[in-house]
């Protein structure tokens, strides 16, 4: 969209001209740094064998592996890696809908 190059249009005129600011053209996101992507590496292993494994079991069960890891971090590694624990939700019947059971 926009052409540095441009001899026309500065690239500051060109940013206003697609409302976007200067800074967001020259950002470069930095990625995840290594020990996230060995610990997402560890997290995808152990909950292909305990899918179950919410974010406090996968906390509690990585510090058992010697790694210094808060909830915060698991939470949002987790929520990157779209992974969800499997369990039991509650069933609560709503007022007005009946069951019935043939």
């Amino acid at each position: 969209m926009v052409e540095p190059t441009n001899p026309a249009l500065s690239i500051g005129k060109q940013c206003r001209l697609l409302s976007i600011s200067r800074s967001s053209f020259y950002y470069t996101p930095k990625g995840e740094t290594a020990l996230n992507l060995m610990l997402m590496g560890q997290i995808d292993e152990q909950f292909l064998e305990t899918p179950f494994f919410g974010v406090r079991q996968m906390t509690w069960h990585l510090r058992n592996e010697g790694h210094l890891v808060n909830e915060k971090r698991i939470r949002r590694l987790m929520r990157l890696m779209g992974l969800m624990p499997i369990y039991q939700k509650p069933n609560i019947p709503l007022p007005g809908n009946t069951c019935l059971h043939v």
